[in-house]
């Protein structure tokens, strides 16, 4: 026989075996316990449960309860267990409902969409352009004036080409043919030179608009500085005081003047000579605006004594433009007078001693 046929009888049997002796050893059932429960009416259950909560507090004196004697049958009857009380439910707070956010949007909802604009079929209408001012040209042309001409004829002459040969007699130019052959004799073109009926004066020209010269600018007025200012009068103070110490016959009382006085004409050729020689190219802008006057002592022979040469006074500009344009007068006047000054021999009382107004705009003669 198999082994597990063994096993499985086995198991068998002592599961049989189990089921019918197995309550002999099981333990004693434990007793019930009992308890006896009396039924009551529902006012004595109210008058329990208020028996069993304090009295309320009374300022007035309490009224003397008669005790109450106990009922027999009560006694006996047993007792009920008070329940514990159950305590009161709590309100439960209602949920606050969320205030939604303010909208700041404005109200749309009351706005009324515009009604849609009536289309015309018919065109608008378009207003005729203005009338434009219409010029007429003049009936009658204004007669041209005469051209000035180089001669007069009785009959006006128009000008002729540039390459035609002036002659009284006016004739085409004849040139030989391509064949090479001679028809005519070659001539040259000529024609009259152009002519008109009346004489054309300067007074007939028609003005210009343009003028006939231009003014200088004017010059920006320089700022004066102190200390250029006080560098001048201590150059001129200096100049002064050295002329002053000079010894020499500039620095003599001249003799009283003798003989006619100079013409102007002569007075002129003498400015003309010193200007020939006055170089202003080298000056600046301040030295232009500057006016000097120097005073020179000529010899007999109309030379000029260079110790004698000073400045006088000066006006328009600072001291060094000053200096600088003295500089320059004195070299013209030593560079014209070296060979002498044509000046009347007679006169020399009268231009001896001299003064010159060295001014860019116009030069004087004192």
């Amino acid at each position: 026989m198999n082994a597990g046929q063994y096993i499985s009888g086995i198991g068998h049997v002592g599961l049989i075996g189990w089921l019918l002796v197995g309550d002999v050893f099981a333990p004693a059932p434990e007793p019930f316990e009992v308890t006896e429960v009396a039924v009551i009416s529902p006012e004595e259950y109210e008058r329990i449960v208020g028996a069993q909560q304090p009295p309320a507090v009374d300022t007035e004196a309490p009224a003397p309860v008669q005790p109450v004697q106990p009922d027999p049958r009560e006694e006996s009857a047993p007792q009920p267990i008070a329940e514990p009380d159950t305590p009161p439910e709590r309100p439960v707070p209602e949920p606050v409902p969320e205030t939604p956010p303010q909208d700041d949007s404005p109200d749309v909802t009351e706005i009324v969409p515009p009604p849609p604009a009536e289309v015309q079929d018919t065109p608008p209408e378009i207003a005729p352009p203005p009338a434009e001012d219409v010029v007429l040209a003049p009936r009658q042309s204004v007669r041209p004036k005469p051209r000035p001409a180089p001669r007069v004829a009785p009959e006006p002459v128009a000008q002729p080409a540039p390459e035609t040969k002036p002659d009284d007699i006016t004739r085409e130019e004849v040139r030989k043919d391509d064949a090479g052959e001679v028809q005519k004799e070659e001539t040259e073109a000529t024609a009259p030179e152009e002519a008109a009926d009346e004489i054309v004066t300067e007074a007939e020209d028609p003005p210009s608009g343009a003028p006939a010269s231009s003014r200088r600018p004017k010059s920006r007025p320089s700022r004066p500085d102190p200390a250029q200012d006080d560098m001048r009068s201590a150059i001129e103070k200096a100049v002064a005081d050295a002329a002053g110490s000079e010894p020499g016959p500039a620095t003599d009382t001249p003799a009283a003047p003798a003989g006619p006085p100079l013409t102007a004409g002569e007075k002129d050729a003498l400015r003309i000579a010193v200007q020939r020689c006055w170089n202003t190219g080298s000056l600046s802008s301040d030295a232009l605006r500057t006016t000097v006057i120097v005073a020179v002592r000529l010899s007999e022979a109309g030379k000029p004594d260079v110790g004698s040469i000073r400045m006088v006074s000066s006006s328009g500009g600072t001291a060094s433009s000053a200096r600088q344009a003295y500089e320059a007068a004195r070299r013209a006047i030593i560079r014209c007078g070296s060979s002498g000054f044509n000046l009347p021999k007679d006169k020399y009382a009268q231009w001896r001693d001299i003064e010159m107004t060295f001014n860019p705009e116009k030069m004087r003669i004192k």
